[in-house]
């Protein structure tokens, strides 16, 4: 093993519940994502050199910060005290929805992998990634962290013990994320909910979950398009958006299959068949923003079918 030696690893942002399929689905897209540069040396710790495109939000304490805690418990799972720099680059906004904290964790865990020579598999790192992402946000849950370690759209059927299962998506399948400049933190969007959903609100969730799964597999896409219904958290959270369902109809007018909330939010995902859609559903998302005088940016992509990846 080169004590030497560095690799830079990028990790998708991810689409979390997919409307229905609240804190069981998850989406990887091909970008925006963060990027982590991880190199080995002497000093036996774990440490994080620097952190770029946080404007100083994020803590430098590697046992504070989602890519640090994530190398940490790599490391302590096979048993190895290697000295590790970590160099951040955050390309994801903070509190947006696309599963920023995951994605730093995703790109770090795989590069240490990497560099201790692959001891584990790919699906073997997600529990380092979920156990991150309690640092970040109280809970290890696994519908953004899946995704962007392993790519597509992943099921999350339990988490104690982790069963996941990569569901396919049709080919044309584009994804569009709006990200207008106002900050949902994710503890926020889960105080707004419930403890308990009404009987026949679950039956809808459910039955969108499967129908949603089944438009995937069938590549139908006016299936995907009316099963892409949240009737749990989104209308709970629409009110912690400017202008949601005048957005939401703008998308559904101009070539969105379905479109809701990413994640806890703010950021507006869509589903479309095409990239033209997709192009014209994102253009009438953010021409909605503009006229509530709120900037955004627009990401539109295929399904992120790998996961992270090395890119040096």
């Amino acid at each position: 093993m080169d004590k030497n030696k560095s690799v830079k690893v990028f990790a998708p942002a991810s689409i979390g519940n997919v409307s229905c399929g609240f804190d069981v689905l998850g989406l990887a897209v091909d970008s925006p994502g963060d990027e982590v540069l991880l190199s080995f040396n002497d000093s036996a710790q774990v440490t994080i050199a620097a952190i770029i495109g946080d404007d100083g939000r994020l803590p430098l304490e590697a046992n504070k910060n989602t890519a640090g805690v994530a190398v940490i418990e790599f490391l302590k799972s096979i048993n190895k005290t290697q000295g590790v720099e970590i160099t951040l680059y955050k390309n994801l906004p903070l509190g947006s929805g696309m599963g920023s904290s995951a994605a730093s964790a995703v790109a770090a865990v795989v590069a240490i992998n990497h560099l201790m020579g692959s001891p584990m598999k790919r699906e073997d790192l997600l529990p380092f990634v979920m156990e991150a992402e309690r640092i970040a946000c109280g809970s290890a849950h696994a519908d953004n962290a899946a995704p962007s370690l392993l790519g597509g759209l992943i099921l999350i059927r339990e988490n104690h013990p982790l069963d996941i299962i990569s569901i396919p998506t049709p080919e044309e399948l584009f994804c569009v994320l709006v990200h207008p400049h106002v900050e949902v933190k994710t503890k926020d969007a889960r105080s707004v909910l419930k403890a308990t959903i009404p009987l026949k609100d679950g039956i809808k969730q459910w039955a969108n979950t499967a129908a949603l799964v089944a438009g995937m597999m069938k590549k139908d896409y006016a299936l995907i398009g009316r099963s892409l219904v949240d009737v749990v958290a989104e209308p709970l959270r629409s009110d912690l958006i400017p202008g949601f369902e005048k957005v939401k109809k703008a998308a559904l007018q101009n070539g969105a299959l379905g479109c809701g909330i990413s994640g806890s939010g703010p950021t507006i995902f869509c589903l479309c068949q095409g990239k033209e859609n997709a192009t014209r559903a994102g253009n009438a998302i953010q021409l909605e923003f503009e006229s509530l005088r709120l900037q955004s940016e627009i990401y539109i992509s295929e399904v992120n079918r790998k996961g992270a990846y090395i890119i040096d």
